[in-house]
């Protein structure tokens, strides 16, 4: 027997994460910082805070297309721009070229993807909120799915450890369906937008609040500490902050791992499988190829994460065949790859507002309002299940009006240096229940470059989402005209397909029953307990609201726990 055990001592480590977004970043932090020397494992290229910000500093001008999409972006980023304009000449950079890294589509499926350094951290909305109480009741409470096996109380303290870590500007209402978390000041509303707010709870009682967003409004030392600063209100997030004002992997998570100095770091580097050991019944490491030279190698650990987003996390546990796992690792109850969720979106309203001339507004504030859930809560009961939540608010006309304006000369030119007219528009993000015929699965025979199994969707909105898109866009209609505004016109857009939201998430979903999930309580696998997954394909159910503060808080307990499994001997 030849052992090359140079190799295999550079390759072996406490805890292998696959993956740099959201929850890897937070996953190494957490690991690190309890003394787990952890290899971190991105799939894309490196990129590097501040000098890796090629467009962030950028005027309109020095861009060939104005910032617009490219006829060869469009080609290359199909599924990022088949909706809307995501891959465009700002922000093409954090964005997966669609045609390098194919798809098959049974049904259509948006699927939106990142990689690089801090994945999709670095494109993210910034929107956080918990979910609540009823979030994670509901299954059982509707007979949906299965049951949650954790409820607020076990997530309640993760939280406010990861909040008060990435720092989340907010404001506190005291509402039960929107709980309160660890805030730093909030964000400023514009005139138009307490006046909505004040009307929508005079004459609907219903509550408005602004944005909580992973913005610094107000930084703590901790942040300071990792270089990060306030919020410049440029509202170029997109470009990546070189300020570190909004919350990255890239700008938080990973330089905390760093300054641990037990952080090492794998670029271009695809984990195409995990190893299983027979004869322990754990994983013992992963197997990975190299993107640009091809090259196989293997590397160890006593424990893995999984935080590679949903769908490649899911596409992993299936590739991981072994004579006990012949459907793949964790597969034992055919959940793997089943109950895709997401949130639909492109439904709503728009308005145009008068007076409020002379009031005007500080900077390009990247947030927007939030309006809570208020659908099948306290005594509201619809024909539908669940409920959505709106994000939106007021803006105001620019010099670019123009370009649809009549008019010439000079006194043309000196309108357009005046501020235009207000305007007030909400979209709605719906909740997504559970089906397991929304799924993914590998092709048998299609494999991509590297001879990995392409990845099949086969998922779609079902009657409920499509029931609560009405009411979504007509209760925005309804709120609008309560507040008194001009020319309301609501939108629901049919070309809308799971993914768009990119909150995809419940591929390997969480549950009490191995026969009906594939992860316990503490985002392990069931039959393979060194194994954790705790991206978005832990979820259970969607909520409505934007899940990335939940699947850090996730992490982060996963994580806890798995140092103390190891500290008993029990991993």
């Amino acid at each position: 027997m030849n052992l090359n055990l140079n190799v295999a001592k550079t390759h072996t480590f406490d805890a292998i994460v696959v993956g740099s977004g959201m929850t890897g970043g937070m996953a190494a932090k957490e690991l690190t910082k309890r003394g787990l020397q952890v290899l971190m494992i991105e799939r894309g290229r490196e990129v590097k805070h501040i000098e890796g910000y090629d467009t962030a500093m950028k005027s309109p001008w020095e861009f060939e297309h104005r910032g617009k999409v490219s006829i060869h972006s469009a080609e290359e980023y199909w599924a990022n721009n088949r909706f809307g304009t995501l891959a465009n000449e700002e922000t093409g950079g954090f964005f997966t070229d669609d045609k390098k890294n194919p798809y098959i589509e049974k049904r259509p499926f948006d699927w939106i993807r990142a990689y690089h350094t801090g994945g999709k951290s670095m494109h993210w909305g910034r929107q956080s909120y918990r979910m609540n109480r009823q979030d994670f009741e509901a299954n059982a409470k509707d007979g949906i799915a299965i049951d949650w096996p954790i409820r607020y109380d076990d997530i309640e303290p993760w939280y406010a450890h990861v909040e008060k870590f990435v720092g989340i500007s907010g404001q506190k209402e005291g509402l039960e369906v929107l709980p309160d978390g660890h805030f730093l000041p909030a964000m400023p509303m514009y005139s138009p937008e307490l006046h909505f707010k004040n009307a929508i709870a005079k004459k609907l009682n219903r509550p408005v609040t602004i944005g909580r967003i992973a913005n610094l409004t107000k930084p703590q030392p901790w942040h300071t500490d990792l270089g990060r600063a306030s919020c410049q209100y440029r509202s170029k997030c997109a470009r990546g902050c070189p300020y570190g004002g909004y919350y990255s992997s890239l700008s938080g998570s990973i330089p905390a791992a760093r300054k641990t100095d037990r952080l090492s770091v794998l670029h271009d580097t695809i984990v195409s499988e995990i190893i299983y050991d027979e004869k322990t019944q754990k994983a013992k490491g992963v197997r990975v190829i190299n993107q640009n030279t091809m090259a196989v190698e293997e590397y160890f650990a006593k424990i893995v994460f999984l935080n590679a987003g949903s769908m490649n996390t899911a596409a992993l546990l299936l590739n991981s065949v072994s004579n006990r796992f012949p459907t793949g690792l964790g597969n034992d109850s055919d959940q793997v790859g089943r109950n895709i969720m997401d949130h639909h979106l492109g439904v709503g309203a728009t308005s145009t507002v008068e007076g409020f001339k002379d009031d005007y507004v500080f900077g390009q504030r990247p947030n927007a309002l939030y309006i809570p859930r208020f659908r099948n809560w306290g005594n509201d009961k619809q024909s539908f299940l669940r409920g959505y939540g709106y994000q939106g608010g007021a803006s105001r006309a620019d010099w670019k009006r123009g370009v649809t304006q009549d008019g010439f000369g000079a006194d043309f030119k000196e309108d357009l240096t005046q501020p235009g007219s207000w305007n007030v528009g909400f979209g709605g993000f719906g909740e997504v229940l559970p089906d397991p015929e929304n799924r993914m699965y590998l092709d048998k025979e299609k494999k991509d470059k590297w001879g990995v199994p392409l990845i099949v969707f086969d998922a779609a909105f079902g009657e409920n989402e499509i029931a609560m898109r009405k009411d979504m866009m007509s209760s925005a209609v309804e709120m609008l005209e309560a507040a008194g505004f001009k020319n309301v016109t609501g939108y629901n857009r049919q070309d809308t397909h799971l993914g768009l939201g990119i909150h995809d998430m419940g591929t390997a979903r969480m549950g009490k029953d191995p026969k009906s999930s594939v992860l316990n309580k503490f985002n392990q696998v069931h039959a393979c307990k060194n194994v954790f997954v705790t991206d978005g394909a832990a979820m259970v159910s969607s909520s409505c609201v934007n899940p990335s503060i939940t699947y850090m808080a996730m992490t982060a307990r996963a994580a806890d726990h798995a140092v103390k499994e190891l500290n008993k001997k029990n991993l």
